[in-house]
This record gives structure tokens, sequence and C-alpha cells, in this order.
């Protein structure tokens, strides 16, 4: 079988990967990829907002199912687009991807479902959201209303902050935004929770925890992501069920009153409060990092598990796990999340030996006369996978040192809430 996936991360590099080692699968595309997925797969160089353009290589190419790795062409509606051409695509259509794409729509969807989530409000007047302040508890949550690659949410413990962000948001800083959600703050642990679907059933699919801020103690600006482990310490049976139940049941009910259904991967972000899970957000799409600490526990074949799932046959899949702990570093160029130089060569990568329970998955690398350079804030992802964390950190940080990439920076804490 012939599969293309969409995107140029490190997730993506993580779900190539995957697929590689399937029995099933003879050839993946990665449109465009980096530096690390054209070891395993053929890069096409095809802009993935060009959906007529990535169509007729799809079918020129005879791609039988096409894996959609970020978010936007979701949002955009590329799976649409690709089924319209009958061509089977694994990932959510444009209106269920308004999970991710329009944080007000999932906010009506818990509120008419009861599923459990912050008290919120939402505001189309600037005026009218500055008067809330007024009178309201800080510290407040606020929210652009559409994608906003992570950034568009603002904790605030005063109120010209919250008034601020505001401004920012009906400014343009995310995109045109008509509305701007104001959240209560809720304090308890954070927690990301995965399934995939076929659009008739789904199956658990891990528990994450990423660290979102560039600075060890969790301080410093927001990222995509600088590290995650899996599974979460928060994990339980009695937790996975209270998730089930309150939160992803009702949430796939809702989208099956409007005949509608979510195929592919939906990512709950959760706060758990006494014992107590709250959607704070849902991704339809795995999480970066999350997905590079969660795919090398994954015992049973991928290549399979898709082609279930974009043929409606996920209840005839049992998805099988390895038994043991992953962490990911994310090694970033220096001055992310802010400026950053790009085309710098990493010298030392070809000469790295992995062991079997060592992974070093690309995010923002090229390759240009056979030499790899960086090419993104987020360069490699660093993965292992052990019977125990520290031992997986330890050996993660001994290999960047081997690498030794000047100009490339890590936290060397990820993990420390399931270590120290």
């Amino acid at each position: 079988m012939k599969v293309g996936i969409i995107g140029s991360g490190g997730r993506e590099h993580a779900l190539c990967v995957s697929l590689e080692k399937s029995e099933i699968i003879e050839k993946i595309y990665c449109v465009p990829g980096n530096a690390g997925t054209n070891q395993i797969a053929e890069n096409v160089n095809i802009d993935i907002s060009d959906f007529k353009k990535l169509t007729s290589f799809v079918k020129e190419k005879k791609i039988e199912i096409v894996l959609v790795g970020p978010e936007k062409p979701l949002v955009d509606g590329i799976v649409d687009h690709l089924e319209n051409e009958n061509v089977k695509v694994f990932g959510p259509n444009k209106f269920a991807s308004q999970l991710e794409g329009s944080k007000i729509f999932t906010k009506k969807i818990c509120k008419k479902y009861e599923i459990p989530t912050a008290k919120f409000e939402i505001y189309n007047d600037k005026e009218k959201a500055h008067s809330f302040f007024k009178n309201c508890n800080f510290p407040v949550v606020v929210k652009a209303d559409g994608l906003a690659a992570g950034k568009g949410v603002y904790i605030c413990e005063k109120e010209d902050q919250a008034k601020q962000a505001v401004n920012e948001i009906f400014g343009g800083k995310f995109g045109v935004s008509k509305e701007v959600l104001i959240e209560e703050f809720l304090d308890g642990e954070e927690m990301s929770f995965f399934i995939i679907s076929d659009g008739v059933s789904f199956k658990e699919f891990g528990t994450a925890q990423d660290h979102k801020r560039v600075f060890e103690g969790d301080k410093g600006k927001n990222t995509g992501g600088m590290g995650a482990y899996s599974p979460s310490r928060l994990e339980s049976n009695d937790l996975n069920k209270k998730i089930i139940n309150k939160i992803i049941n009702p949430t796939l009910k809702a989208l099956r009153e409007k005949n509608e259904k979510f195929k592919g991967f939906l990512y709950a972000g959760l706060m758990i409060v006494n014992n107590e899970p709250f959607l704070i957000e849902y991704n339809v799409r795995m999480g970066d990092p999350e997905c590079q600490t969660i795919m090398p526990k994954l015992k049973s074949d991928f290549g399979k598990i898709i082609s279930a799932c974009v043929n409606d046959k996920l209840d005839t899949i049992d998805i099988e796990w390895h038994n043991d702990k992953s962490i990911c570093i994310v090694l970033c160029s220096k001055g992310y999340p802010d400026t950053y130089e790009n085309s710098i060569e990493i010298q030392n990568l070809g000469k790295i030996k992995l062991r079997d329970n060592e992974y070093i998955y690309h995010a923002g690398t090229t390759l240009k006369n056979k030499k790899i350079f960086s090419n993104g804030g987020r360069v490699l992802n660093f993965v292992n996978k052990s019977k125990n964390f520290k031992e997986s950190r330890d050996q993660i940080i001994k290999l960047i040192n081997e690498i030794n990439w000047q100009n490339g920076f890590f936290r060397k804490d990820i993990g420390y809430k399931v270590i120290d």
C-alpha cells in the first residue's frame, strides 16, 4: 500500500517511522517532509495549502491513504477536498475540525452537552469585554477564537493585562478575530488524553504531558513544546473512565447529532482538579511533541490501524502497547521562540549510533548537498523509552551532548514532576 503524510515536523517524522515498520506499507510520500523523513520516505515539495496540486499528485502516484499531520490543512478542509476526489484520508473533515479551529465552537458544545470545562464568557465587542474585567475574579484566561499556533492564550493576573490581551486579539495579532473567549482560571495539573476514531467507534491512544514554556521550571514564553513524557503521571483506570464518559462520549454524540462524525486522532487537553477532568481545549490531530513520546510505545502495526480507521473497521483491531516510559526532549535553535538563525549545519548527526530504544525525530531540518541544516525553531526531537523516566532523560541528554550542536539549546528538566 502507498501512503502519503502531510506535514514537515517531528510529529510527521514519528508517524512516518511507525508506518515504515508496517508490513502492509510499501511506499511513503511526505509532503513536504524534512531531512529525517527523507531517509525512509520520498519527500515531495508541494505547498500543503494547494489542495488542488496535492490531489493531483495523490492520484498520479496512486496513493491509497493520506494521513494529515498538522491542524491548519484540517481546519481549512483538506479532508473534504480529498474525499470528494475519492481519496481515503486519516483525519477529521472541516466541520469536525472546528473542535480545534474554533474554541468558541467547542465551548458551546460543552455548554449544551454539560461537558465539564472552565466557566466562560464570549464577547464580540472590545468595550464589553473590558467592562467584564471590572468585577471578575483574577486570574482569568483570555483566548483568541481561532488557530494561533499555541500562542493565542493569555493568563492574566490583573485588569490591565486582561484588557491588553483583548486589545491584541481584536487588533488582529492572531488573524481576524470577531469574538474573544474569557475563562475562569482552573488550578490543577494538565494532562493530554488521546483517542483514535474511525467515525463509528474509537479506542484510547495513550496519555502524555508536555512542557510548553521555553525555560526550565516551566518559566518564560510559551512555545510549540520543549519536550514531553508518556504516560501522564495522573493516568488511572478511574480517571480514564471519567474522561471517556464525561468528555469524549458527549463530544462525539454532539457531532453525530449534527450528522457528522470524527475520523482521526482526537487530543483532549485537560486540567485535572481533585481527580476530576475539565476540558481546556481539543486538538484534532496528534500533539507535537506528545506524538513523539507515544508512537515508540506502540506495539501493534500502525499501518493496519490506519487502514482499519479509513475503512470504518477500527473495532476489528486490538491496539497493543509496550509497557514503557517515554521521554522526548526538543533541541531548539538559539533564540527560539523569538528570532533565530536558520540554515546552520548539524555536523555530528550522522555519527550517532542509536540503540533500539532511542529515536531522533527531525522537526526543523532540511537536506542540502547531503548535509543536514536547521530549518526552524524546534529542530530535533530526542526520544528514549525505558522502564524508568530518569534513566531515559539521562540517556537523551548524553545523546544531545554527543551531537554538540553549537547553535542549539534544550531543557534539561523535562519530566521533572515524575522524576525529581
